[in-house]
């Protein structure tokens, strides 16, 4: 269950409908509406390292330490950065 894995939580952020949370090691639990970011299974893996989570109403932006920036939730309202990936760096 996701309560389990909410321990050390440093931050929650929200879009109208999901959850975010960065964890004190900094990886990223999510929960809600999967479709508008609950489900982040997609960039778990480069979900490391995180600094900050931002949201739209219906996508999250989590930005790294190394700078790079990892976006999931509604594509066409932020969720899929990848055509701008080059220049987020």
């Amino acid at each position: 269950a996701v309560q389990d894995q909410l321990k050390n939580v440093q931050q929650v952020h929200a879009t109208k409908t999901a959850f975010a949370a960065i964890l004190a090691d900094g990886t990223v639990v999510t929960w809600g509406v999967a479709a508008f970011g609950g489900d982040s299974r997609a960039v778990q893996d480069q979900l490391k390292n995180v600094q900050q989570v931002h949201a739209t109403k219906t996508a999250f932006a989590a930005i790294l330490a190394d700078g790079t920036v990892v976006t999931w939730g509604v594509a066409a309202f932020g969720g899929d950065s990848r055509a701008v990936q080059d220049q987020l760096k």
